[in-house]
């Protein structure tokens, strides 16, 4: 995929010390002033247009000019897991293999998109080794929509203790962010893996609500 035009003028704003701004829309007429911003970095993913035709894009990450990010910026090389494994041995129809090839174009964007979205830390644990890290869906990939699959309210960033038991309903969260624990495992199982049961997550967002009381539901008891 090309850079081209308003792209390219972003891709290339400090080389061509040029500045990019950010307002928000408050009002008809009217719009606030946020900051200026710095590119840090991009990828491509998967969306529907306008017209709802499927099209690659392309995903900047930007930050405030003069922020120091708590987290080195060079992370081109992190990869997300691929979320096709989901699929087991069924054998996904025509539609889905149309959808598991392209979807590979989006999963950089989207694993990024979620380490953004919880500041490449634990939800939980607050752990930063990034390289380790999981972005997960909280509705699995086999049974969210083409949108939910790359929204990124539907990530959730775990350890991977966290993230296998979390993928297998052993665990999930409130909406007030406190852990639940399944009852197939004992509290001396949790206790040997490091959960104690008074975990919680502290910014969860309203749309992650929504998902996760889908998560919820197929908690095993």
């Amino acid at each position: 995929m090309n850079f081209v035009k308003g792209n390219l003028a972003l891709l290339e704003h400090k080389k061509n010390n040029k500045s990019i701004f950010l307002f928000e829309y408050v009002a008809k007429g009217f719009v606030q002033y946020k900051g200026e911003l710095e590119l840090i970095d991009y990828d491509f993913f998967t969306g529907p247009d306008r017209e709802g035709k499927e099209r690659n894009a392309i995903k900047f990450f930007f930050k405030k000019k003069g922020i120091t990010l708590s987290y080195r910026e060079d992370f081109q090389e992190l990869i997300m897991e691929d979320p096709p494994a989901e699929y087991g041995t069924q054998i996904p129809n025509e539609t889905e293999r149309k959808g598991l090839v392209t979807s590979r174009i989006g999963q950089g964007a989207y694993r990024k998109s979620v380490l953004h979205r919880w500041k490449f830390a634990c939800a939980v644990t607050g752990y930063t080794k990034h390289e380790i890290l999981i972005a997960s869906h909280i509705v699995p990939w086999r049974l969210a929509n083409n949108n939910e699959r790359l929204d990124v309210h539907n990530g959730i960033l775990l350890t991977p203790a966290y993230d296998a038991l979390f993928d297998q309903h052993l665990i999930s969260f409130e909406n007030n962010g406190k852990i639940i624990l399944s009852a197939p495992l004992k509290a001396s199982d949790y206790h040997r893996i490091g959960i104690s049961g008074r975990e919680m997550i502290k910014n969860l967002s309203l749309e992650n609500h929504d998902y996760l009381s889908r998560h919820r539901s197929e908690l095993i008891f």
